[in-house]
């Protein structure tokens, strides 16, 4: 196949989905992408057949998630099947078949996995046991939050597609993944297997956040050595995708070049994973733009740290996250919500339109909390369009009831896109004046990047800024 440029495969397939008519049914849904795509000029042969595979894989896990469309004889088992490029029943008896060839040494976590395996939607988005000795060139990169993140490289790779005349999966082979370390569950008061389960559930289902791969544990007798985990058999590790790039790090490397449309864009990312997320019953705790993870190959952002992104034991007058982006409730010492997600997303969007953390010159400490609860917001950037505006400010409202829940958000934003989309002006005059913005990367936002445990002691109720004070904060 000749070179594919990404870009354009995932601006055309999000074109294509922008046009759907939703008055048809699934099929004839994926038969109109397939026509915007097959008419797209600025697509090669094989750009086309890409982008034609990547919707064709969407569209049988859409199929199999509801339940409906069109089924069709499988040639191998003989049963009916909904997806097109694989059968799901062969996919799981395969994966069944091979239940007595590993063990975590756990019935808990076995179960759970074998449980995850037999709901399996797509062959790439399987979880699995991993056995240590399967990955190599372990590498400490960092400590996220409460976690010690590693590199290291999978022996075998993930499970990739399914071959319907070896009548078996296939894996991607050896590639790099990232392994976070769960730091002593068992201590904590939380049921980390409920936790797993739900992380697992959304991998199942969505291709929107970081895809986790399933669950390791390094079980040698060998010594610790600089560049391993832990070695307690406390600690289980989160096998992940590797993405090298944070929204943070993408914004300060790109936002001089960035339109509105593009702007627009990374947010509809961001709020249609929530989405998947809160459909789920599942509350994030800690969005920020560290977080918020950029896969190059696919142009698309991904929500991370999905369950255990905090400490096992948060002291009873404490918060934990990253301050800018906690909600004025909960700094005020009252539980998160779906809503308090809904806030972290209007400061994500006000840092995608300008660029630069929320609240960068300040230190993240109490008095930058008080302001946060009596109703300091950023300043809106100059030009930035009057809808997403308003939307930012309907997010970031300090009463969580007037705050929109995730389902009219992900359709404002979706309308917004269209627009954008459908605009046929020079993109480049719609580039933001970054002269209006000031950009200032301190020591002390970086060193303030990660979440922590807070502790404020009382504070007063949330408010809005009044006018009065809304005006002096513009001047």
């Amino acid at each position: 196949m000749s070179f594919i440029r990404n870009k354009l495969v995932s601006d055309a397939i999000n074109n294509a989905y922008l046009l759907i008519d939703y008055d048809k049914n699934e099929e004839g849904q994926y038969e109109s992408i397939k026509q915007t795509i097959l008419s797209d000029e600025s697509l090669s042969h094989d750009e086309k057949l890409e982008a034609i595979n990547i919707i064709s894989k969407n569209f049988d896990g859409f199929k199999i998630l509801d339940n409906e469309g069109t089924k069709r004889i499988c040639e191998n088992c003989q049963e009916e099947c909904l997806a097109k490029l694989y059968c799901e029943h062969c996919v799981r008896n395969y994966l069944k078949t091979n239940f007595e060839k590993w063990t975590s040494g756990n019935n808990d976590v076995d179960n759970l996995i074998q449980q995850c395996q037999m709901e399996t939607i797509s062959p790439d988005k399987i979880i699995e046991w991993i056995p240590y000795n399967k990955l190599e060139n372990i590498k400490y990169l960092t400590k996220g939050g409460c976690s010690e993140i590693y590199t290291a490289d999978w022996i075998d790779g993930r499970y990739e597609e399914w071959d319907s005349k070896e009548k078996q999966l296939k894996r991607f082979g050896a590639h790099e993944v990232v392994l976070k370390k769960l730091e002593n569950i068992e201590n904590t008061n939380r049921n980390w297997l409920d936790e797993t389960r739900s992380h697992f559930a959304i991998n199942n289902k969505y291709g929107s956040v970081v895809q986790c791969y399933g669950l390791t544990k390094d079980q040698s007798n060998q010594s610790n050595q600089s560049n391993q985990p832990n070695e307690s058999n406390e600690n289980y590790i989160l096998v992940m995708n590797r993405m090298k790039m944070n929204l943070r790090e993408y914004l300060q490397q790109n936002c001089n070049n960035l339109t509105w449309k593009r702007r627009i864009k990374i947010a509809d990312d961001i709020i249609f994973a929530l989405s998947n997320i809160h459909e789920e019953k599942v509350i994030h705790r800690d969005l920020h733009s560290g977080n918020i993870l950029f896969d190059e190959n696919s142009q698309i952002f991904y929500i991370s740290d999905l369950g255990f992104c905090g400490p096992a034991d948060v002291p009873l007058d404490g918060t934990y996250g990253n301050l800018p982006y906690i909600a004025p409730e909960v700094l005020s010492g009252k539980e998160t919500t779906f809503k308090s997600d809904i806030y972290s997303i209007g400061m994500l969007m006000w840092e995608i339109s300008s660029g630069q953390p929320p609240f960068i010159n300040f230190d993240h400490d109490f008095d930058l909390a008080l302001k946060i609860i009596n109703g300091m917001r950023p300043k809106i950037v100059p030009g930035t369009p009057p809808k997403y505006k308003e939307l930012i400010e309907q997010c970031w409202d300090a009463d969580p009831s007037k705050r929109p829940d995730i389902s009219h958000l992900d359709n404002k934003i979706f309308e917004i896109n269209k627009l954008y989309h459908q605009n046929n002006n020079d993109e480049q005059l719609d580039v933001l004046n970054i002269s209006d913005v000031n950009i200032s990367i301190s020591v002390n936002s970086l060193i303030s990047s990660f979440s922590k445990i807070h502790i404020f002691g009382e504070m007063p109720e949330p408010r809005n800024f009044t006018e009065e004070e809304r005006e002096g904060n513009l001047n």
